[in-house]
């Protein structure tokens, strides 16, 4: 599976943005994707996974303790997309992103990456 990850750019804090998450293949819908970032300095860190399926829900969705309430991940299998809607942007945000995809969303089994997509928060 090969990923693409886009959407990122610069924005003001209390902004918006929506990543994007495409993948090849024909098997989308038994993907789980997920979103992780690393800031400069800092260790990788999970944000937020979708799991394999017809849709996103509440239950077949997770996210970071960091970002609930202000992210919302989704999927069109019809456009092999994943994407992830952040609103209500702050500085700690910033970070390169990238959606990862595997069996389930366990870390141990995302085993295709795409390159990151920057995403930066002014203050």
């Amino acid at each position: 599976v090969q990923l693409q990850a886009s959407g990122g750019g610069l924005v003001q804090a209390g902004g918006s943005l929506r990543l994007s998450c495409v993948a090849s293949g024909s098997t989308f819908e038994k993907l789980a994707v997920a979103w992780f970032r690393q800031a400069p300095g800092k260790e990788r860190e999970w944000v937020s996974c979708v799991a394999a399926g017809v849709r996103a829900s509440a239950g077949t969705t997770g996210y970071a303790s960091s970002v609930k309430g202000r992210f919302t991940i989704s999927r069109d299998n019809a456009k092999h997309t994943v994407y992830l809607q952040m609103n209500s942007l702050i500085p700690e945000d910033t970070a390169v992103y990238y959606c990862a995809s595997g069996a389930v969303c366990h870390t141990y089994a995302l085993h295709d990456w795409g390159k990151g997509t920057q995403v930066t928060v002014s203050s």
